[in-house]
């Protein structure tokens, strides 16, 4: 699944690179049999669609500001009036 790949790929990079990277030389440079000797775990297609799902929806509330920001500001709201009815409601002592 390419999304799967992509967040794949986005957090492993640094790691790839860094074992995948040429030593020597004058200029920088990735050695292929080390590269394509990189092993990722791929799980099943369902499980792919399901970290996919959450990663998309967590990079869209992240990173965007027109829904991610109003999601926060309302949900921060909500725990406030909760916290605050549950604060300010005294009980009777029986």
């Amino acid at each position: 699944m390419p999304g799967f790949i992509a967040h794949l790929l986005r957090s492993k990079g640094p790691d790839i690179l860094r074992s995948a990277r040429k030593t020597g030389g004058s200029v920088a440079s990735i050695d292929s049999g080390k590269l394509f000797s990189f092993r990722v775990p791929i799980p099943p297609i369902e499980e792919q669609q399901r970290i996919v799902a959450i990663l998309d929806k967590f990079d869209a509330l992240v990173n965007d500001l027109s829904s991610g920001l109003p999601a926060e500001i309302k949900a921060r709201h909500q725990q406030y009036e909760y916290y605050r009815d549950r604060l300010l409601s005294f009980r009777e002592a029986a």
